[in-house]
């Protein structure tokens, strides 16, 4: 099993930054891509950035060129730095965190933009 906690949301005006971070234990070895994911209320789980173990990254449209996600493998910490944030980024972050044969949330964190 892997547990992952995450921290660093809040509230914040719009144009502001935060950064979230994600520490990963248990059995935190071979983990293959960890991710950000939020969700806005009456919507759907989206994926926001993604980063493999070796360091290749993917974005949501909405997000590319103001998130940055980065990884530390030997701290098994994930990163999501969000600048120039605006009101429609304000959801549920959630850490996600794939093996080869399972995934693993954490539980959450809220941002709020205000405007």
């Amino acid at each position: 099993q892997v547990q992952l906690v995450e921290s660093g949301g809040g509230l914040v005006q719009a144009g502001g930054s935060l950064r979230l971070s994600c520490v990963a234990s248990g059995s935190s070895f071979a983990i293959n891509t960890m991710g950000w994911y939020r969700q806005a209320p009456g919507k759907q789980r989206e994926l926001v950035a993604a980063i493999t173990i070796g360091g290749n990254t993917n974005y949501a449209d909405s997000v590319r060129g103001r998130f940055t996600i980065s990884r530390d493998n030997a701290r098994n910490t994930v990163y999501l730095q969000m600048n120039s944030l605006k009101p429609e980024d304000t959801a549920v972050y959630y850490c996600k965190a794939t093996k080869r044969y399972a995934e693993y949330w954490g539980q959450g964190t809220q941002v709020t933009v205000s405007s």
